[in-house]
């Protein structure tokens, strides 16, 4: 049995609404966040060595982060489904939609949550480089997201079940408006008509709102 530990409001969700998409077995632990520090709890960091989110098991393989998650379960269990060929005319585009998730997308994000931790003045030099960084990530994302219903294409594909978490439960953690981008926002009310997505959030995490606007 694939076992999914999922952290609540964390980049484990992605693994929840991949197991919901694909339709396949699995058995969900739930961790709660400490209440003061919005940390792993004890028994989540014991899970793992790196002692973050997400983490998966599956019969003898304990598999962090979620990218390499996400390939396993595809591999192991997708059948083919969620992911573009090598010779699909969009199948370039599969691929640095993936990667710009956790490539680009969200370490923009968590360099500005840090930052703007620091009480630092807004003319801070490296504040300006880290803000203009994720809005060089969100232009692109909508530039993208102007002419393709999907990040792949025409296709819902693992590369929006990387992305979405960074637009939408992110934004507990750094919030950011993104009214100035209705590609985007009408991604995302795309994204929430998908049930998978709706039960794996219910699951996961239980009446929490969705940053979906």
């Amino acid at each position: 049995m694939l076992t999914v530990h999922h952290l609540g409001k964390s980049q484990s969700e992605r693994i929840v609404w991949l197991c919901e998409e694909l339709g396949i077995p699995y058995d969900l632990k739930v961790y709660d966040r400490d209440a003061v520090t919005r940390l792993a709890p004890p028994e989540y960091k014991a899970l793992h060595p790196l002692g973050a989110a997400p983490v998966m098991q599956d019969g003898d393989v304990l598999l962090a982060e979620s990218g390499a998650i996400v390939d396993w379960i595809i591999a192991k269990h997708g059948k083919g489904r969620l992911v573009l060929a090598p010779d699909h005319p969009d199948f370039a585009d599969f691929l640095y939609w993936f990667h710009f998730a956790n490539g680009t997308l969200q370490p923009a994000t968590g360099r500005n949550m840090i930052l703007g931790r620091l009480d630092l003045p807004a003319g801070n030099p490296m504040l300006k480089a880290m803000k203009a960084r994720l809005d060089l990530a969100l232009g692109l994302l909508e530039a993208r997201l102007a002419k393709a219903e999907y990040l792949a294409g025409s296709a819902f594909t693992t590369a929006d079940i990387m992305a979405v978490f960074s637009l939408t439960t992110m934004r507990y953690f750094l919030p950011f408006d993104l009214s100035p981008y209705p590609a985007i926002l009408a991604y995302l009310q795309r994204i929430a008509a998908r049930p998978a997505y709706r039960r794996a959030m219910e699951k996961g995490d239980p009446g929490m709102p969705l940053l979906l606007t």
